[in-house]
């Protein structure tokens, strides 16, 4: 016969195991990230945070930028909650913001916003409140085989024109030695090809949209734009082009089969490092090339950690926690020692540039720095436009428009479409699109 004393004190035993662990349950943040590198690098630290906040777990959720853009977009769009982090950039967060959909990043001494570059943390503000904490920024520069130029008889001007560019990936060309002149983004996208697509046609004098809003798609600058583009790459570029986005062709940079690639900043320190280029001293660096106009030659960017404002308040206060951590300068600190100054996440604060053991380990850090705070997206075309950004417009129905169009130049680069053809399906497309839109 079992006593009711002991009926009572299994109960209570039982009640307690149950209690307990909800006491001292670790709250679980779910990230969704892009597969960057230094994003990965985050990724791979993060037990560290764990170790130092027992309360908090973070699983992360790793994607392609395109993939993970569409599941973002759906997933704040909808207020699906799969996500209480999600990685952003400085087109979604100003637009995210203003509806309401982001909640603001908490101001804390580790974060220190204001030594972040100004522009970098004016891009991920509304406001005046910074809704997106920064891991790190970037903008477009060249990046060159040295000893290429050297055995052609090249010398790389101080400040390249795309003109040059096409001369030079003409005589470095070697497909019998598999090295291509240049490698450029032609994966169709609006952050992809279109995104270093934008910056030839702004230098050339091009605009997305004249001060009425309407679509320039078929002006002549932006015909000399996409024709320089798609010349390039049909003549002197990888045959699998379109398959190739940023870490396509830092692979293949990696690989010695690029003579010139123009792209993000951010690719510098892994062409530098020399466990992972073994032609690391042969990297030059240049800023990115101009056209008529040096208006809107260098890109603005930054990949960004928000928090959505449709999760539960512990979720929220958890997740203010880890952002302050991953963009904070200590995490920077320990990222330099864990893998040297020159692998850090840069293009967001003034004091790592500052730093001189940054400087030391980073020869490309005078360019980068002055790309950054050279770009200006609220002036970044030769004629007048109603928009703020570079190598995208700060508009909702952008991405649209930006995706629809890349897949039309994509089309031009594969031999399917003429400049002429995918310019005026482009046109059409953005026409379309803005015809039911109310832009800000």
């Amino acid at each position: 016969m079992i006593r009711p004393a002991a009926v009572w004190a299994g109960l209570g035993a039982l009640l307690m195991g149950l209690v307990s662990p909800l006491h001292g349950h670790a709250i679980t943040l779910v990230v969704a990230t892009v597969n960057n590198g230094h994003m990965l690098q985050l990724a791979s630290l993060s037990p560290e945070f764990e170790r130092t906040h027992a309360d908090i777990k973070i699983r992360w959720v790793t994607l392609s930028e395109a993939q993970l853009r569409k599941a973002v977009s759906s997933n704040i769009a909808t207020q699906g909650r799969q996500f209480d982090v999600v990685t952003v950039g400085m087109y979604e967060v100003p637009i995210w913001a203003r509806r309401g959909w982001l909640t603001p990043i908490r101001a804390t001494p580790e974060l220190d916003a204001q030594d972040l570059l100004p522009n970098i943390r004016e891009g991920l503000s509304h406001k005046g409140r910074l809704y997106g904490a920064p891991i790190y920024g970037e903008s477009s520069m060249l990046f060159y085989r040295k000893d290429f130029f050297v055995r052609a008889g090249l010398t790389m001007p101080a400040q390249p024109t795309w003109s040059d560019i096409a001369g030079f990936a003409a005589r470095l060309h070697a497909p019998q030695d598999q090295v291509h002149g240049i490698c450029l983004r032609a994966k169709a996208g609006w952050g992809e090809n279109m995104a270093l697509l934008t910056t030839i046609a702004n230098t050339h004098g091009a605009q997305w949209f004249d001060m009425q809003w309407r679509p320039q798609l078929q002006s002549r600058a932006w015909h000399e734009a996409a024709s320089l583009y798609v010349n390039l790459l049909r003549r002197f570029g990888p045959e699998d082009a379109i398959q190739r986005g940023y870490n396509e062709n830092l692979a293949l940079f990696l690989a010695g089969r690029c003579a010139i690639w123009v792209d993000a900043t951010v690719a510098a320190g892994f062409l530098a490092d020399p466990e992972q280029n073994p032609h690391a001293q042969q990297v030059g660096f240049a800023p990115a090339p101009i056209g008529t106009t040096p208006k809107g030659a260098r890109w603005l960017w930054a990949w960004a950690l928000a928090i959505p404002a449709d999760i539960d308040a512990a979720h929220t206060e958890a997740a203010q926690t880890f952002v302050s951590w991953a963009a904070s300068r200590a995490y920077i600190e320990r990222v330099a020692a864990l893998r040297g100054w020159g692998l850090v996440p840069s293009g967001t604060r003034a004091s790592t540039y500052a730093n001189p053991r940054f400087q030391r380990a980073a020869p490309w850090a005078s360019h980068e720095l002055a790309a950054i705070r050279g770009a200006d997206p609220r002036n970044a075309t030769l004629p007048r436009s109603p928009y703020l950004g570079v190598q995208f417009v700060t508009i909702p129905e952008f991405a649209a428009i930006g995706d629809e169009v890349g897949q039309r130049i994509g089309e031009a680069v594969a031999g399917r479409l003429s400049v002429d053809e995918a310019l005026a399906l482009g046109q059409r497309a953005a026409q379309r699109r803005m015809l039911s839109a109310t832009p800000p």
